[in-house]
């Protein structure tokens, strides 16, 4: 069991002194905080009283030929 302990710590070492495993944690922070965002101007708009569906027709709109409003 030692052995076991001593293998899970050396590679939690490695894992932590690598510098792909603090990129994936940035961009794992960055998808949150981006989902976050889209959580709450959902429910804002909910609260202006157009819904989800309002909310999806603007975004189809500003994506496509007509003004973002």
């Amino acid at each position: 069991m030692n052995k076991f302990l001593a293998n899970m710590k050396s590679g939690m070492g490695r894992f932590a002194r690598d510098e792909e495993g603090a990129q994936v944690v940035e961009y794992a922070l960055i998808i949150a905080v981006v989902s976050i965002g889209l959580v709450v101007l959902i429910q804002n708009s909910t609260l202006l009283g157009t819904g989800f569906t309002g909310w999806v027709g603007r975004v189809i709109t500003c994506l496509g030929t007509g003004p973002c409003v």
